[in-house]
C-alpha cells in the first residue's frame, strides 16, 4: 500500500486543517406537530342506505334534527311542572312581531306559521296586557264621558274594572278555544289544543290597539271602532278555523266562532267604555 493510498483512506474530519462537514439539524429536530385527529363515534350511525357508516365528531348526521324534534316533544314532565311549559315560550321578538302582524290580517294561513313552534305568548301576555289596558282606559273613558255632561265630576278609579276584565278576558281566552277543541275532536277533525290557544290569544291583540281609540268621548265613533275591531278579529279566527272544517258541513262552527268574537267586542264596549 502506498503512502498516498493511506492518506486517502483517512476520514477528512481527522485531517489537520480540514473543515468539518456541516451536519444538518433537520434530522435531529423533533417534529412537535401532532397530526389532526379524526375521531370517530362508535358504533356507526344507523343510517341505512344513506351512505354514512361512521360519523366524525362535529359532523352531525341527518337524523340529529329529527332527534332534537323528538326530544322537544318529550319535554312534557307533568301539568304542575314549570319546565313542561317553557317550550311554548321559546320564541324571539321577530317571531312574535310576525305573528302579531299576521293577526291583523285574516289571511287564513296562521296555523301554517305556528305549526312548527306554537307558543302561549299570546294566551298569557296579550291577555294580561288587554286586561290592564281596558281596565285603565275604561276608567279614563268613563271619566271623560261623565265630564262632558257634568263638569263638576271628579276623577275616581273603579278597581272593579280590573276584576271584571281579568275574569272575562282570561275566561274567554281559556274556555272558548277549549270548547272548540273538544267540539272539533268530537266531529272528527285532527286539531291541537295548543294551536287553538295560540291563535285565539293573538286574536285579542287588535282589541289592545282599538282600546286607545275608544277613549275618544264620541259615542258613535266608539261603536264604529269596536264593531270594526270585532269584525276583523272574528274574520281572523273564522278564516283560520276554515282549514279544519273544509270538506265537512260545519259552517255552523265558523259562524259560532265569528259571533263569539263580535260578542266579545260588544261586551268590552258596554262594560268598560259605556
Amino acid at each position: 500500500m502506498s503512502m498516498e493510498e493511506s492518506y486517502t483512506g483517512l476520514p477528512t474530519s481527522h485531517l489537520l486543517g480540514s473543515v468539518p462537514a456541516v451536519v444538518s439539524d433537520e434530522k435531529d429536530t423533533i417534529n412537535n406537530q401532532v397530526p389532526e385527529a379524526n375521531l370517530q363515534i362508535f358504533p356507526p350511525a344507523n343510517g341505512g342506505g344513506r351512505g354514512r357508516g361512521y360519523q366524525t365528531l362535529g359532523g352531525p348526521s341527518e337524523g340529529d334534527g329529527q332527534q332534537s324534534t323528538a326530544n322537544s316533544s318529550n319535554n312534557w314532565k307533568g301539568v304542575f311542572s314549570v319546565s313542561s311549559y317553557t317550550q311554548f315560550f321559546n320564541v324571539d321578538t321577530d317571531i312574535v312581531l310576525n305573528r302579531l302582524t299576521s293577526s291583523l290580517y285574516p289571511s287564513g294561513d296562521f296555523f301554517s306559521k305556528i305549526d312548527a313552534n306554537p307558543d302561549l305568548y299570546g294566551l298569557v301576555w296579550i291577555s294580561t296586557t288587554l286586561v290592564f289596558v281596558i281596565a285603565s282606559l275604561g276608567n279614563c273613558a268613563t271619566y271623560l264621558m261623565k265630564k262632558r255632561s257634568d263638569s263638576t265630576t271628579s276623577w275616581s278609579f273603579d278597581v272593579s274594572y280590573v276584576n271584571l276584565a281579568a275574569g272575562s278576558i282570561y275566561g274567554y281566552a281559556l274556555v272558548v278555544p277549549l270548547a272548540f277543541y273538544f267540539l272539533l275532536q268530537y266531529l272528527g277533525s285532527n286539531v291541537k289544543l295548543v294551536h287553538f290557544w295560540c291563535m285565539w290569544g293573538y286574536s285579542l291583540f287588535i282589541f289592545i290597539l282599538s282600546s286607545f281609540l275608544l277613549v275618544i268621548p264620541v259615542e258613535f265613533l266608539r261603536w264604529t271602532i269596536i264593531m270594526i275591531t270585532g269584525a276583523a278579529s272574528a274574520a281572523f279566527v273564522a278564516s283560520n278555523l276554515k282549514s279544519y272544517v273544509m270538506g265537512n258541513d260545519l259552517t255552523i262552527v265558523l259562524a259560532a266562532a265569528f259571533v263569539l268574537q263580535v260578542a266579545l267586542a260588544i261586551f268590552i264596549k258596554m262594560m268598560f267604555f259605556p
